[in-house]
């Protein structure tokens, strides 16, 4: 039987409680207030409501812990010891067309590293988990990443770019050198799923460019514990909550850098 640490308790309580109010609002997409952060990036009133109740929860428990949030930014910035990372709804464009591939994300950072992380999608109720050294589950199972030997035989995901992405050219080259290489590569929508997916071994691999942290932390502790790798490239120095990652089996891993003409694969 697993046994939960107060941590990961905390984050699903929270998940579990404003996912009430998001299913509701995605069974009434139509009457919510959405504006535009940029030309393609839209924000609802649902992403605005959903994380004002995840950091209610967190913080009852913790008031003096960091928080990096998509719509709020920094809470108690000068806590970087301890610190929350929340997508209040990874998929915002999914969910304001009525695709249900969109989840809440949470993870837990101590010191700069993910110990712990949860992605749940309320609709299909499928809540992944995992902390350091404990393993990664779905719901009450446990999670491994696939078994593939080669990258031909490979189920690969991938997302972007943005609407605003000065780099769309760089993307669009990296996605046909990979498509030739691979059994088929899938576009999502959601980088939280995506990585969820790898997790579990739906999908064999998963790589992009700009990324903001929040959309991919969990995932990170998740493809981890699920006995994955993943790596980041192509570093901003400028940016740090920017993030080019790439996820997989540790089976395919350096063949699928090879793919994507990486050298500086940490």
């Amino acid at each position: 039987m697993r046994l939960n640490s107060p941590k990961i308790n905390l984050i699903i309580k929270a998940c579990q409680k404003a996912s009430k109010a998001l299913i509701r609002d995605f069974g009434e997409i139509e009457n919510l207030q959405v504006s535009t952060k940029a030309p393609g990036d839209f924000v609802t009133s649902a992403d605005k409501r959903t994380e004002k109740i995840i950091i209610d929860e967190l913080q009852k428990a913790h008031p003096d812990y960091g928080i990096i949030t998509e719509e709020a930014g920094h809470i108690n910035k000068s806590n970087t010891q301890n610190r929350w990372i929340i997508d209040p709804i990874d998929g915002t464009i999914n969910f304001l067309n009525g695709i249900p591939q969109f989840a809440i994300s949470i993870a837990f950072e101590e010191n700069n590293e993910v110990i712990c992380g949860v992605i749940f999608n309320p609709i299909t109720n499928e809540m992944f988990l995992a902390e350091k050294g404990n393993g990664a589950f779905l719901n009450n199972s446990r999670i491994r990443v696939s078994n593939k030997k080669k990258m031909s035989d490979s189920l690969i995901v991938t997302g972007g770019p943005k609407y605003v992405s000065n780099i769309k050219d760089k993307i669009f080259s990296e996605y046909i050198n990979v498509s030739k290489k691979v059994s088929n590569v899938r576009k999502f929508g959601s980088a939280a799923l995506d990585m969820a997916y790898v997790a579990c071994g739906r999908f064999d691999g998963y790589w992009q460019r700009e990324l903001n942290y929040w959309d991919i932390a969990a995932g990170i502790i998740l493809i981890k514990e699920a006995g994955g790798f993943v790596n980041f490239f192509d570093e901003d120095k400028i940016n740090s909550v920017k993030k080019n990652i790439i996820a997989s089996n540790s089976d395919i891993h350096e063949e699928f850098a090879r793919l994507i003409n990486k050298k500086d694969i940490e």
